[in-house]
């Protein structure tokens, strides 16, 4: 069964990062200029495309009124490497990063798509790592970037403090999961993490800020299997 939507891309020569980056949308099968659009940015884009079958998941629940007018937005990284430093809470390229979305994808899509123009009508989504940035940006940027995702998000010193030294964090609205059995998850350098216990630290934190936050534990491991069949869930819970 074929997508009922439109996938669209434009080229970014981006003067932060220093290369040619291409951006992704999906639009709904319903899409017309006359409506105002929500806009989720996915982080890892291409993954969540395909392993997380963004697009056919996007059909579904605008055709079923289950989440409002979104546009579903991916950036994908070059290689594993490339996705460490652009997304690594000490990644050498992270700064430049945040700012590449922040001045040059968020004009791309304001000129491109119907969209309220508000930070929070848009998200920022992703798994890992790219729930790391996520978050990180949307905490520095809270007027940007007002919803966040984040599925088994990479959490260390540097993002809790983070956390503990944001002004606005009332302001934002957080979907954060975790799965039970993510005690020793292989990383990019070469070693392996509990990343369930600091998940656990960060929705201890997030919950005593009193934003809007829903916190879930998955039956499950650090993979696209159970990401995947939480997708649901997170659209209709910051969509809806």
């Amino acid at each position: 069964m074929g997508r009922k939507g439109t996938m669209l891309d434009k080229q970014i020569n981006s003067k932060y990062l220093n290369e040619t980056i291409t951006v992704k949308w999906y639009q709904p099968e319903s899409f017309s200029s006359l409506y105002k659009y929500h806009v989720c940015i996915m982080q890892d884009g291409d993954d969540y495309f395909q392993l997380g079958r963004i697009a056919t998941l996007s059909d579904r629940l605008h055709s079923a009124g289950e989440i409002e007018n979104t546009v579903f937005v991916g950036i994908q990284y070059n290689d594993k490497y490339d996705r460490q430093d652009k997304y690594h809470p000490s990644g050498s390229k992270q700064a430049d990063y945040m700012n590449f979305l922040l001045h040059e994808v968020v004009p791309l899509l304001d000129e491109e798509l119907p969209t309220y123009n508000m930070g929070g009508s848009r998200a920022l989504m992703g798994d890992s790592l790219a729930g790391s940035l996520a978050l990180m940006t949307a905490l520095k940027y809270p007027n940007t970037f007002g919803k966040v995702i984040m599925q088994s998000p990479y959490v260390d010193d540097k993002v809790i403090d983070a956390v503990k030294a944001a002004k606005s964090l009332d302001t934002l609205n957080i979907y954060h999961t975790i799965g039970n059995e993510e005690t020793d998850v292989a990383t990019t350098a070469g070693d392996k993490k509990n990343f369930l216990e600091p998940n656990r630290e960060l929705q201890e934190l997030l919950e005593n800020h009193g934003l809007q936050y829903t916190y879930h534990e998955l039956d499950g491991k650090h993979t696209w299997k159970y990401w995947q069949q939480d997708l649901k869930r997170a659209l209709t819970t910051m969509f809806n």
